[in-house]
């Protein structure tokens, strides 16, 4: 039984990012992410300007004048959204958590997928799956997609890429569009990425909060891995310490850049203290103007 506040916080949310889908990212979506191909719909009487090449001349031969064939796309799609719901999410020194914001975009982009019609569904992940949600359509379906983003409890808290991504293509034999939503703090994940993008249409979008990119001089402080639960004492005074910090902020978000070009998949970043909306419209651009 979920509590009635937390429920009121859910519905209040779906309704939000409801409207955002239709409201701010209307047509983009669609002309972001195209079928696969095309099929055949029916043959109607030649137009001057048809393309001669999509005449049908058995129709056309029967009846005694021309006929074109008319095609069209393929929409029909299959979202995976690939959720990561480790410990490092439920941190957030803005307006919200890292897991509240990969919840906003998950919605979004469900409600997108549902509005053209598409297939939606879930991959739950820690340091192993979790939770497995079908691709299937409707409202309601998004509904519960929310609803086990915002409730659902871990057994882990420690995260693995490779086995989620790994999990996915095992599972998912169709080619699908796949966005994984993740802080993206692991490694060892880039060949799994590679066959996912190969087999699959894979965006990386990487949540975070900018208190992740430094220590602040605060003398000695207390720290807690929220993944490991492990507990360090530092003296963020130190001024080497905090530059080593940065460094390694630098080298994690230069690599995960690299890793996005080297196997050819978009890569959005999207922070606690931003809109959504920016980076997600950059995103669906950028794909319309590739294709």
């Amino acid at each position: 039984m979920i509590p009635e506040e937390l429920l009121r916080k859910i519905q209040k949310f779906h309704f939000k990012t409801k409207r955002q889908a239709n409201e701010l990212f209307a047509g983009q979506y669609e002309s972001a992410f195209k079928g696969r191909g095309i099929e055949f719909s029916e043959v109607r009487e030649y137009q001057v300007g048809d393309d001669i090449r999509t005449i049908d001349w058995n129709v056309s031969a029967r009846f005694g004048h021309p006929f074109v064939k008319v095609y069209h796309e393929e929409r029909e799609l299959t979202v995976i959204l690939l959720l990561d719901l480790s410990g490092s999410h439920l941190f957030g020194t803005r307006e919200k958590f890292k897991r509240e914001l990969l919840a906003e975009v998950a919605g979004i982009l469900a409600f997108l997928a549902i509005r053209t019609n598409d297939k939606v569904g879930a991959i739950l992940f820690s340091s192993r799956v979790e939770k497995y949600i079908p691709p299937r359509k409707g409202a309601s379906h998004v509904w519960r997609l929310i609803k086990e983003i915002f409730t659902y409890e871990p057994d882990n808290l420690s995260t693995n890429i490779d086995s989620a991504l790994s999990y996915l293509n095992r599972v998912v034999q169709r080619h699908a569009v796949v966005f994984l939503i993740s802080d993206c703090l692991d490694n060892g994940f880039e060949q799994s990425l590679r066959l996912s993008a190969k087999k699959h249409d894979l965006t990386v979008i990487c949540v975070s909060d900018p208190a992740e990119e430094e220590i602040p001089n605060l003398g000695l402080i207390a720290t807690r891995d929220p993944e490991t639960g492990q507990v360090a004492v530092i003296n963020s005074g130190s001024k080497s310490l905090r530059e080593r910090y940065r460094s390694y902020r630098r080298e994690v978000r230069a690599s995960l850049s690299n890793l996005s070009k080297r196997t050819g998949i978009d890569l959005v970043e999207i922070s606690t203290n931003g809109s959504v909306v920016e980076p997600l419209t950059r995103l669906f651009d950028v794909r319309r103007k590739r294709l």
